[in-house]
C-alpha cells in the first residue's frame, strides 16, 4: 500500500508534536469518563453518528470522489455503504465482544480453579489512515475503539484532509465527551513519531510496508502494541473449470476500481493453461472497453507521485520483456494528468515488479500455469500475504486451494470485497502487516485481555506445590505426573493411591 501522505495542502492549522501530546493527555482524562459509561449509553450516542451518515451520505460520497478521485459509485459502494453496515454491526455485536467469558477446565486435577477472561480498553488509541480508502478504513477503527471504551486520536492522509474533517463532523454528531475523539492534521512522516512519543496506548497504521517497519522500530523501546495493515501483491487463481465471464469481470473490478489503488486488489492473475487464452481474451476485452474518466468506470489516481511511481514499475517490466496485452482507451503515462491507463501485462517473469512488488495502480499481469500446484507455488512466492482468490465451479477444489494460499483473507469466486464485510477480519501475513482490523478479531485489538483465576475450594490452606517441600511432596507430584502421563493403564491405576494421599495437603496448616 502506498504511504499515508507526506504533505498537507495549504498547511493551515497544522498540529505539531507538542500539540499532539497535549491532545493525547486530554483524551486520557476523557477516556476514563467514557469507559465508565454503560455500553448502552455508548451505543445511544454513536447511533447519532449513524443518523448523520443517513442524512449526509450524498455529500460524503461527493467529497470522497473529489478528494480521492475514485468515481462516485466506488465512493458510495466501497466507502460510505460499508461504513453504514459496519456501524450497525459493531453496535449490535460489541456487547458480546466485550462480555467476560469463562474458560473450560483444562484438567480434572485442577477442578478447583476457574478461569475467566475479561476485556479492558487500552486507553488512548492512535489511528493513522491512508488516502486510498480515506473514509471507510478509519471509520470502522474509530467505531470499534469508541465502543470498546477507548479515546481516539485520528490522523488521516494529508492528501485527503477534507475527509478527515468530514469524519470529525460524523463523530461530532455523536455528542461524545470533550476531547474523547480528536482529528489532527500534520505531515505523514511526523505523525507516527508524534503519536508514539506523545503516549498513545496502541497505534493502528494503514500504509506502506516501509513506513510500517519504521513505526515498529520507533515503538520498540516502549513495547507499544501496533496493528499494521500494509501492502499486498495479491494473487488470483483461475482454475480450468472457472466461470470465465465472472472471473474476468471480478478481476476487472478488484484490479482496476479505485484506479488500482487497493492493497487487496488482484495483481498476479494465475490462469490454468487450458483456459489461459480464453480468459485473457475476455479480460483484455473488458479493459479495452473500460471508460476512464470522472464519470466513467475508473477515475484518476489520487496523486501524481503515485502515478509516476507506477509508470516506473511498468517501464521496468516492459524493459525486461513484458508485453502490454490490453490498454484502456483513456488515460496516459505521457502527461501530467492524474488519469492513468488500465493495463494488462503478459510475458512476465517472477523478477519483474508486477510479480515481485506491490504495484499500487491499474496494472495486472496474467500468467499461464500448468496446474494447481504451480499456481500455489507462484502465489505463495511473494513476500506479501494480504488477500487472494480462487475461481472455480468446484467448491471442494476451491476451498482446498484457498487453504493453501498464504494470505490473511482468501475469497472464492470473488476478490477484494471481504474488506466490506464488517464481520470478516482483515489483515495479512509477512510484509502485509501485523494484527487484524474488522470483525470480532479487529474489535478485540481494541481491548486488553486479562485472565482472572478463581479458587473454588472452601477452606484450603495451601496448594500442593507450596513450601515447605519434602520427599512426600515430591512423590505426590510425581504420582500426579504419572497418572497423567503414564504410558500404560496399570501405571496410572497404581499412581491413584499416592495422588489421593497428597490431595489432603490442601487442608494442612
Amino acid at each position: 500500500m502506498a504511504d499515508s501522505g507526506e504533505k498537507v495542502p495549504g498547511g493551515k492549522g497544522l498540529h505539531n508534536t507538542a500539540r499532539v501530546a497535549e491532545k493525547i493527555q486530554a483524551a486520557r482524562k476523557a477516556q476514563g469518563v467514557w469507559a465508565a459509561l454503560p455500553y448502552g449509553e455508548r451505543v445511544r450516542r454513536l447511533k447519532k453518528a449513524a443518523g448523520y451518515l443517513g442524512d449526509h451520505f450524498d455529500e460524503l460520497t461527493e467529497l470522497i470522489h473529489r478528494e480521492n478521485g475514485k468515481v462516485k459509485i466506488d465512493a458510495l459502494a466501497a466507502e460510505v455503504l460499508p461504513a453504514v453496515m459496519a456501524l450497525s454491526y459493531y453496535i449490535k455485536q460489541g456487547k458480546k465482544f466485550l462480555a467476560p467469558r469463562t474458560l473450560g477446565g483444562g484438567n480434572l486435577l485442577m477442578f478447583n480453579k476457574r478461569s475467566r477472561m475479561i476485556y479492558k480498553p487500552y486507553g488512548v488509541v492512535g489511528i493513522i489512515s491512508p488516502w486510498n480508502y480515506p473514509f471507510a478504513i478509519p471509520f470502522s477503527e474509530v467505531v470499534m475503539a469508541l465502543l470498546a471504551g477507548n479515546a481516539v486520536i485520528l490522523k488521516v492522509a494529508s492528501d485527503t484532509p477534507g475527509v478527515g474533517r468530514a469524519l470529525e463532523a460524523v463523530f461530532g454528531a455523536a455528542a461524545l465527551p470533550d476531547d474523547l475523539f480528536s482529528h489532527i492534521e500534520m505531515p505523514g512522516k511526523e505523525a507516527g513519531p508524534a503519536f508514539i512519543s506523545g503516549g498513545v496506548d496502541k497505534l493502528f497504521f494503514t500504509g506502506s510496508t516501509a513506513v510500517g517497519r519504521e513505526l515498529l522500530a520507533l515503538a520498540a523501546p516502549r513495547l507499544l502494541p501496533l496493528v499494521l495493515e500494509l501492502g499486498g501483491a495479491d494473487a488470483a487463481i483461475i482454475c480450468d473449470d472457472a466461470d470465465l465471464d465472472r472471473a474476468a469481470a471480478g478481476i476487472l473490478w478488484s484490479g482496476y476500481s479505485n484506479a488500482g489503488q487497493s492493497c487487496g486488489g488482484a495483481q498476479r492473475i494465475l490462469v490454468h493453461r487450458t483456459v489461459y487464452e480464453a480468459f485473457l481474451k475476455k479480460l483484455c476485452g473488458l479493459v479495452q472497453n473500460l471508460r476512464v474518466g470522472e464519470e466513467g468506470d475508473m477515475g484518476p489516481m489520487t496523486t501524481l507521485r503515485q502515478k509516476q511511481a507506477v509508470q516506473k514499475q511498468v517501464e521496468a517490466c516492459i524493459a525486461a520483456g513484458a508485453r502490454i496485452a490490453a490498454q484502456s482507451p483513456g488515460g496516459s503515462f505521457q502527461d501530467e494528468s492524474l488519469f492513468a491507463p488500465a493495463l494488462v501485462l503478459t510475458g512476465v517473469n517472477e523478477t519483474m515488479p508486477v510479480m515481485a512488488e506491490e504495484i499500487f495502480g491499474p496494472v495486472a499481469a496474467v500468467v499461464p500455469v500448468e496446474d494447481d500446484d504451480e499456481a500455489l507455488r507462484i502465489a505463495n512466492k511473494s513476500s506479501y500475504g494480504l488477500t487472494g482468490s480462487v475461481w472455480s465451479r468446484n467448491h471442494r477444489r476451491a476451498k482446498k486451494l484457498a487453504a493453501g494460499i498464504n494470505a490473511g483473507a482468501v475469497m472464492i469466486n470473488d476478490h477484494l470485497m471481504s474488506h466490506g464485510l464488517a464481520e470478516t477480519p482483515w489483515g495479512g501475513f509477512g510484509d502485509s502487516g501485523l494484527g487484524k482490523t474488522h470483525g470480532e478479531a479487529g474489535f478485540r485489538e481494541m481491548l486488553k485481555a486479562q485472565v482472572v483465576v478463581d479458587e473454588l475450594l472452601p477452606g484450603i490452606k495451601r496448594n500442593l506445590w507450596w513450601q515447605p517441600y519434602s520427599e512426600q511432596t515430591y512423590q505426590g507430584i510425581r504420582a500426579i505426573t504419572e497418572l497423567l502421563a503414564g504410558t500404560t493403564l496399570g501405571r496410572r491405576i497404581k499412581a491413584l493411591p499416592r495422588v489421593m494421599k497428597i490431595v489432603f495437603r490442601y487442608w494442612e496448616k
